[in-house]
């Protein structure tokens, strides 16, 4: 053969086979078009202290997810679907953080989500950091979760930092209102990553408006008798109690403190176990005229809540709450950002989470107006509202008090608390 022609031919292989790779690669693109599905990886504690709150987070995202899947999925990926895929973090930072690896690396998830406990969120960030997949944070609240320089975490809720401020905020205008003088201050709290940054807060705002803390007592979450802790708060005698709970441990001490009559002008909780639909179940009057706050309550005036928890309702027998409706929010943050990258390239969908102005759509039943991302991957306009125990018409319900322009129509906060 001339050589020539062995170069002719040579060419007309390389076009057969550049045309037959690149037919290789449409078939490839062609077939995950054709599956049509974004995978999710979920850490979430479906079991143990926080198990409660965990389901009701797997819930909110199945119902989200069932939306936006019936109105057609992801149109700019050809109405490609989402996939939850789950893994239980047992409250264990190990666990989340074996699960983040397992998600990314054998599961092939094109974004994570997770872990409600800070102390797991925290470490599986860093995972997730590293192999530069975007991390959507519903609820964790430690401050440093969104403070270390990360680009692929993004965090919905408010930073514990906002949550003690609102707290000593309301405490502060109630004393204005009210005339009651407040001088003392216990913080009882669990004692891992979540309590203990929430203290270290409280301990700041304490010494800014001139509490005397007379306790600082953290407690395991697993405790079955909290009768020690409760009989320091008594001996103690606060005007204040701030408490930073899960389910268990919450309706173990409002039941412990009812029990041992202990008396204080407000008793504050902070989400999480004094927010979880058992604990008004399990406590009942006991917890009539406690303060909690929150992100969110079902007596919000804002469209789409009574519809939402009702549907919710009808399928689980009890209210969305505050960080289940993080949860659900979420989904529709990871579909937004997927519509507008086109993609489920990891660097594109950040980009898309980093420039997220959402501001309609089913998302906004959050208590403020909008999600948007800073540098640090905080949401900027995460708002809080503050809510009390009340006996409305024979039923102990939740009532949105604080600030005014977010208090349930026709009630104002009952302060100090009255001696039963």
């Amino acid at each position: 053969m001339k050589r020539g022609s062995f170069w002719r031919t040579g060419f007309v292989c390389v076009v057969a086979l550049t045309f037959a790779f690149a037919m290789v690669l449409s078939a490839g693109t062609s077939a995950v078009a054709k599956d049509k599905v974004v995978k999710i990886g979920n850490i979430l504690p479906l079991s143990g202290p926080s198990a409660s709150v965990g389901i009701q987070g797997k819930y909110a995202r199945e119902l989200a997810t069932e939306q936006i899947n019936n109105a057609g999925g992801i149109k700019s990926l050809g109405g490609a679907k989402l996939e939850n895929i789950y893994v239980d973090s047992k409250s264990d930072p190990t666990v989340g953080v074996t699960a983040a690896e397992r998600l990314i690396n054998t599961n092939k998830v094109h974004i994570l989500s997770g872990c409600w406990n800070s102390a797991v969120t925290y470490p599986s960030t860093q995972v997730a950091e590293r192999y530069r997949v975007p991390f959507i944070v519903p609820v964790s609240v430690r401050n440093t979760i969104t403070e270390r320089g990360f680009k692929y975490t993004f965090r919905i809720a408010a930073k514990d930092a906002w949550w003690t401020r609102d707290q000593f905020e309301f405490l502060e205008d109630m004393k204005k209102k009210s005339g009651a003088d407040l001088k003392t201050m216990a913080f009882v709290y669990e004692n891992g990553d979540w309590g203990v940054g929430m203290a270290e807060q409280w301990e700041k705002l304490a010494e800014k408006y001139g509490y005397d803390v007379v306790l600082n007592e953290p407690y395991p979450s697993t405790a079955s008798d909290l009768t020690p802790v409760v009989m320091k708060i008594k001996r103690a005698k606060p005007d204040v109690i701030l408490l930073t709970s899960n389910a268990s441990d919450a309706i173990l001490l409002t039941n412990t403190m009812a029990e041992m009559k202990v008396k204080a002008k407000a008793i504050i909780g902070t989400g999480g176990g004094h927010a979880d639909p058992m604990f008004r179940k399990n406590c009942g009057a006991n917890a009539e005229y406690m303060f909690d706050v929150v992100e969110w309550e079902a007596d919000l005036s804002k469209p789409g809540i009574p519809e939402l928890n009702a549907e919710f309702k009808k399928r689980h027998g009890f209210d969305l709450a505050g960080e289940s409706v993080d949860a659900y929010a979420s989904v529709y943050v990871i579909a937004d950002a997927l519509e507008r990258a086109a993609s489920t390239d990891a660097q594109k969908l950040r980009e898309a989470l980093a420039s997220m102005h959402l501001d309609s759509g089913p998302a906004m039943i959050v208590s403020y107006d909008a999600i948007e991302f800073d540098e640090s991957g905080q949401n900027i306009n995460a708002g809080l509202v503050m809510v009390q125990y009340r006996m409305v018409d024979g039923n102990l319900e939740r009532v949105s008090v604080w600030p005014e322009s977010a208090a349930r129509a026709g009630f104002e906060a009952v302060f100090p608390m009255p001696e039963k």
